[in-house]
């Protein structure tokens, strides 16, 4: 442990050093688009430091549930830095044209010029679109996974159908829904809920399914109806099953919401703002769209894991987390 403590402090800061020199030092008037063996040599070197340095990091099982914590933020970090660190150092120092791949600091730097567009996308797409269409295909799959666990035929010929209707592709289904729905946020909102539909029902039938003979018994034998063995043993033991669904809907949500705006939408979300600078060959801003897209489904994304951990504190896949 000594000796791997050792390593990371000191693999650990010189990667983060040494990437982040190299991705100043190709800005330079005689290195950008002509970077030459030292500048590819230096970007291996730092590859190679960082490398042994998560490998290390990713070894470690500190005794504190906070140090394992930490040991798990650092990892992605420390590898993230080292993706943008080599994407900056290729773009720039190889010459790479801009409408083919821009460098992250280009990426970022219309990602804060452009915050108002981006702002007014967020809402049109996440706020408007994703969320809601998230809540009625949620809702609505567990409602009807309930119904079917009540009545066993309904759910014996509902789940194979579900199977089969969860594969159906969402470029096929969100022209009809703009067809139904219109060109604003509804149709997008009714692609969603299709897309996160049935993953809750699936995930929730299998979840109410997964109660043991002998706890069913045991309510029986107290006289419990329905509704209180439903509230006090099938949901609970669910609860897993569904927020498995709800994590997996989380990022379905939004790559429904922003490919069914690519279908017909007003002058606003991210799928259209995608679909419209791509074509300028303004690459940067279709980047940034992606930046945001991907900040906004790990942020939806770790909620719904916090609620989780909250509420499933019991389950043993929670424990030492």
């Amino acid at each position: 442990m000594t000796h791997r403590a050792g390593r990371i402090a000191l693999l650990g800061p010189a990667a983060l050093a040494g990437g982040l020199a190299l991705a100043l030092s190709v800005h330079r008037p005689g290195l950008a688009g002509q970077a030459g063996a030292g500048i590819w040599f230096a970007a291996a070197l730092v590859w190679l430091a960082a490398t042994l340095a998560a490998r290390d990091l990713a070894a470690l099982t500190p005794r504190s549930l906070t140090g394992r914590r930490a040991v798990g933020l650092a990892v992605p970090l420390l590898f993230g830095f080292l993706v943008l660190v080599l994407w900056e150092t290729v773009v720039v120092g190889a010459g790479v044209p801009a409408v083919l791949m821009p460098p992250p600091s280009a990426v970022a730097a219309r990602f804060a010029a452009a915050g108002p567009v981006l702002a007014s996308d967020f809402v049109q797409t996440c706020l408007k679109a994703a969320l809601p269409g998230y809540a009625i295909g949620c809702l609505s799959g567990l409602a009807v996974a309930i119904l079917a666990d009540r009545v066993p035929g309904l759910g014996r010929g509902l789940l194979p159908v579900a199977d089969v209707a969860s594969a159906l592709p969402i470029v096929g289904i969100a022209p009809i829904m703009v067809m139904w729905f219109g060109f604003d946020w509804p149709s997008k909102a009714a692609v969603v809920a299709v897309m996160t539909f049935f993953p809750m029902l699936v995930q929730a039938g299998a979840g109410m399914a997964a109660t043991g003979r002998i706890e069913r018994d045991l309510m029986r034998t107290y006289a419990a109806g329905y509704g209180r063995t439903l509230l006090a043993l099938r949901l609970p033991t669910a609860l897993p099953f569904i927020f498995t669904a709800l994590k997996v809907n989380a990022t379905l949500a939004l790559i429904g919401a922003i490919v069914a705006e690519f279908f017909g939408t007003p002058i606003v979300g991210m799928g259209f703002r995608i679909s419209i600078e791509a074509a300028r060959l303004s690459l940067d801003m279709v980047w940034a769209e992606i930046a945001l897209a991907a900040l906004a489904g790990s942020a939806f994304y770790g909620l719904v894991a916090l609620i989780e951990r909250a509420t499933t504190s019991w389950h043993p896949a929670m424990r030492g987390r």
